[in-house]
């Protein structure tokens, strides 16, 4: 086959390399392979009848490839050419209706999952959009939807988590307990006794009792970590109900296999014994139902005034600065404990804390103690 006349392919030395480079890859398409070996061929003289043959493929192969090439250079030529027709455009409507769906969880649409992935949404966008007057998106693309959704900053493939604040008095709430931190830590500062002790309270249910099948195995030359087998045996869980003091970081423990109503008032009874020699006990504690139900108020009746309670606003917890001991606890001493009973747990715990109450530590709250003034 004659070639066009008067062309002649002359290859700069970067076009050559870079042909040489896409010819003898294994991971480059395969077209883009077989049109740079025609080309580079086609700069050596070889002729279209010689190239077809050599390759295996039809002369009119090796001529629509050298008009390309001829047309927009070597390294053009080796991708495909646009399409003629104008692909059909989406507009604004479309564009909001595939907004539309991202704003709604698969769920409300029929669908199982609860969240989209790019690949589910293109899917029903391009299954649904005729039925619901939106044709141009038959053909939507991964890359379209993609800039669909960024230029309206969605992500519903993602969760970012809040905190619905269902407490109108939550502000009001907050700062009375900051004021009560701050007159703690001033009264401390001066050396002053308080006169009534002021107790952070909490619960941590759910502590699991885990007990190894095999022995662990401890750190040795070559093998510096200890080595544990996967399996183990439950033995139910616990729960602890703990109390820590502002005034001077000592914790009291209560150690129970439920958190009910009764045992939070076995720990008001432990605290009552514990401070006889003064009047009253304040509590900090959250609003959790066991605090107010109608066994604590009566039991609160047969100690009229013994106890004041000030709760965090709801949703509030972590306000109470109890939480940052029990955070301590979780990373030291409960991190990958086991134990063979419920008895070996319990006494384990309540050995904690008394190591713990031997050199206590006073919790000072910071966040926003800055803005009050006592």
């Amino acid at each position: 086959m004659a070639r066009p006349k008067g062309f002649k392919l002359t290859l700069s030395d970067d076009d050559r390399n870079e042909l040489r480079r896409v010819s003898g890859s294994t991971s480059e398409e395969y077209r883009r392979v077989q049109r740079s070996k025609i080309l580079l061929m086609y700069a050596d003289d070889v002729s279209n009848k010689e190239i077809s043959e050599a390759l295996g493929i039809n002369k009119m192969t090796v001529k629509n490839v050298v008009d390309k090439c001829r047309q927009v250079g070597p390294i053009a030529a080796l991708d495909d050419m646009a399409r003629p027709g104008k692909p059909p455009a989406i507009d604004d409507n479309d564009k909001s209706y595939v907004v539309f769906l991202a704003c709604h969880k698969p769920k409300e649409l029929g669908l199982p999952e609860e969240l989209w992935s790019i690949t589910a949404l293109r899917r029903y966008i391009r299954e649904h959009c005729e039925r619901d007057g939106y044709p141009n998106l038959r053909s939507l693309s991964r890359s379209k939807l993609w800039e669909i959704l960024e230029e309206r900053e969605l992500k519903p493939h993602r969760i970012t988590y809040y905190l619905e604040r269902k407490d109108p008095e939550f502000k009001e709430k907050m700062e009375r307990l900051l004021i009560l931190y701050k007159e703690i830590q001033v009264s401390i500062d001066r050396g002053e006794q308080p006169d009534l002790p002021t107790i952070s309270y909490d619960e941590k249910p759910g502590i699991q009792i885990l007990e190894n099948v095999a022995p662990d195995l401890p750190p040795a030359p070559g093998h510096g970590t200890v080595a544990r087998d996967y399996e183990y045996r439950r033995h139910g869980t616990l729960s602890l109900l703990a109390g820590l003091n502002l005034n001077d970081g000592t914790v009291i423990p209560l150690v129970r296999r439920t958190h009910k109503s009764s045992d939070f008032i076995d720990f008001l009874r432990k605290l009552d014994s514990m401070y006889g020699e003064y009047r009253q006990i304040r509590i900090v504690l959250d609003n959790h139902s066991a605090h107010t139900s109608k066994e604590v108020m009566a039991y609160l009746d047969t100690v009229p005034g013994r106890f004041v309670f000030v709760f965090t606003p709801k949703h509030g917890s972590w306000l109470n600065l109890v939480e940052s001991f029990f955070g301590k606890m979780a990373k030291t001493m409960l991190r990958g404990i086991r134990a063979s009973s419920y008895e070996e747990m319990e006494e384990r715990i309540m050995r904690y804390f008394d190591e713990v109450n031997k050199e206590p530590v006073v919790y000072r709250w910071t966040y926003k103690m800055d803005e009050i003034e006592v």
